[in-house]
């Protein structure tokens, strides 16, 4: 049995990765919290785990295998870097930290302390991304050329939490939240970014609520990116365009679908291909992101650790170049070239520096 420390227990620990973690049959063994309410969810969830105050407990806590840490962003990096330091495998919640130098700081002190270090990247476990990379891999809507990504709601009374309130050193705002997903499943499909043109606006929050990417991946798909809190009107979430045909879906998690034709035909498709008027439903690649943590079980029993953990960490390194790169384009109002700390200028992982 993996016994699994969990530092942070709020929306993302509790609700997102505690579940996934014993669905995955992993005994969440400890959890690090020092809200009062959140250590009775605790006890009441998983009356067998020990509750500890904070990341130092969490560490002295014997017998455990992983470290995931919920924490908010801002502190990823320290976090990371003590877990690294004590010799525990980490998962950290996405992004891995702020900016890409402070992510290329943690994932080299991992590779230096040899300690297994992945990222929580779960929407690559999504029907909806799976289902997407199916039509591009089979080549469903014939050859690609600029696809869609949105995740938009409507929130005109934004929540009062550190995401919208923190600045953007301090890991608030929906770039490195939203676009943090958007982006890795666009690198996933079409291949590292080459150049970024982006907006990034504030309409509700002191962190940005609204942000918009042009990326050019080193295929040549060009890959649209919007995230926004304040879409009367969300969607489409997905719109691929090939040479033969458009994919488009909308259902999400949910979400309010305002444009009901583009609803699921049933729950064993997802998505449509159209043809100007003429359409077809798409069957659903299955997934679960309790395949994430299920991966996370084997690696740390595999011969390679690191070699067979679920997200390459130098991934993320990847999308955090790219977030920088659009608050640089977003500022100066121009295309900006992603230079991936590690790799040379416009190369991609295959061609690191030496």
């Amino acid at each position: 049995m993996v016994r699994v420390g969990l530092a942070g227990y709020a929306s993302a620990g509790r609700g997102i990765h505690a579940p996934l973690i014993r669905e995955a049959g992993l005994e969440l063994a400890a959890v690090a919290t020092s809200n009062p309410d959140r250590r009775a969810e605790v006890d009441a969830d998983f009356p067998d785990a020990l509750v500890v105050d904070d990341l130092d407990a969490l560490l002295a806590v014997e017998g455990l295998d992983v470290i995931v840490l919920a924490t908010p962003s801002g502190s990823h990096l320290e976090h990371a870097l003590k877990v690294i330091e004590a010799g525990i495998a980490c998962v950290v919640d996405k992004p891995l930290a702020v900016t890409a130098d402070d992510c290329l700081t943690v994932v080299d002190a991992a590779e230096q302390a040899g300690v297994p270090l992945t990222v929580f990247h779960n929407r690559r476990y999504d029907p909806s991304h799976t289902t997407l990379a199916t039509v591009v891999a089979d080549r469903l809507a014939g050859e690609p050329f600029r696809c869609e990504l949105r995740w938009e709601r409507w929130r005109p009374v934004p929540k009062d939490r550190w995401r919208e309130n923190a600045s953007a050193t301090e890991g608030g705002g929906i770039l490195l939240d939203l676009h943090a997903h958007l982006i890795d499943s666009a690198v996933q499909l079409f291949g590292p970014i080459l150049t970024v043109f982006a907006t990034v606006e504030s309409h509700t929050t002191p962190a940005e609520d609204d942000a918009f990417l042009v990326c050019r991946h080193t295929s040549g798909v060009v890959s649209h990116l919007g995230a926004t809190s304040v879409a009367g009107a969300a969607g489409p979430r997905v719109r691929l365009l090939g040479r033969d045909a458009a994919y488009v879906q909308n259902d999400f998690e949910g979400e309010p679908n305002v444009f009901p034709d583009t609803a699921d035909a049933d729950a064993d498709h997802c998505g449509w291909l159209f043809r100007a008027l003429e359409r077809e439903a798409v069957p659903t690649t299955p997934a679960d992101q309790v395949d994430f943590y299920r991966a996370v079980g084997a690696a740390l029993d595999a011969p390679d650790r690191q070699a067979t953990m679920p997200v390459d960490p130098r991934d993320a390194i990847h999308t955090l170049a790219v977030i920088d790169a659009a608050r640089a384009s977003a500022e100066g109002e121009r295309v900006v070239e992603v230079i991936t700390p590690g790799l040379r200028p416009g190369h991609t992982d295959e061609e690191p520096l030496t």
